[in-house]
């Protein structure tokens, strides 16, 4: 039995080695950098929250006593534009990209909300946000089927589900509808036969104030600013019949 198993993880090694060895011959789609544009599809997961400023006046209230906003998790789906400016440089464009998110905000009260006898409430932000990023994508050299790049960029959200301009009411905060952000991240291509997997990592900081401040409103009015911040988890599903 020990023989056997012996053998069998020798046969298996060399299996290994000589599949190996296969893919570093096999140039997948070796054509592909000589092409100035191609698409791509994006899926992915991203995790958001605010960065929250208090209001000066925040100490004088005797309500709320204290506010944070904590992550949450949402997908985001879209279509990439890709121009190849050079062998390291790329322009990136999405002019689809659709981003569902949510902001949520845990407040402690001095005291309970009627017909509650909790201390603490959660309020909770719905966004759907039509982005419009633009990357510049610096890029290493490809080895074998394998590339890693680095990327930079700023971008316009624009928040579909945005409740800015309606009536006061107690139950949320309001958000403003435009957003610009700056992003960074970081991203590895696998170049398949027929494809290339891209899977990504990116950091977008808000760069506007996105509270619409009401000071009757006793949710909002010990907030004074409001920056966005979110991580995308992004697969990038690029090449082949997408290219030209």
């Amino acid at each position: 039995m020990r023989y056997k198993v012996v053998l069998l993880f020798i046969c298996t090694s060399f299996a290994i080695q000589s599949l190996q060895a296969q893919l570093r011959q096999q140039l997948n789609l070796s054509d592909h950098d000589d092409k100035p544009y191609y698409f791509g599809i994006v899926l992915g997961y991203n995790v958001s929250h605010y960065n929250i400023t208090l209001d000066p006046t925040y100490l004088q209230r005797d309500t709320i006593m204290s506010v944070n906003s904590e992550n949450a998790g949402r997908v985001h789906l879209g279509i990439m534009a890709n121009w190849q400016v050079s062998d390291r440089w790329d322009i990136r464009f999405y002019p689809l990209n659709l981003i569902f998110s949510e902001k949520k905000f845990r407040y402690t009260q001095k005291y309970p909300n009627p017909g509650d006898d909790k201390l603490t409430s959660t309020q909770n932000i719905e966004g759907i946000v039509m982005s419009f990023p633009l990357q510049v994508r610096l890029k290493s050299d490809r080895i074998n089927n394998f590339r890693v790049y680095t990327l930079a960029g700023v971008n316009y959200n624009f928040d579909l589900a945005s409740k800015a301009g309606a009536r006061n009411a107690e139950t949320y905060i309001k958000v403003k509808k435009s957003d610009f952000t700056a992003e960074g991240g970081i991203g590895f291509q696998f170049f398949f036969k027929y494809f290339i997997l891209s899977p990504e990592i990116k950091f977008s900081y808000g760069l506007t104030n996105v509270h619409a401040r009401d000071p009757s409103l006793k949710y909002s009015n010990v907030i004074d600013k409001m920056y966005s911040r979110m991580i995308l988890f992004s697969l990038h599903f690029e090449g082949g019949g997408l290219s030209f």
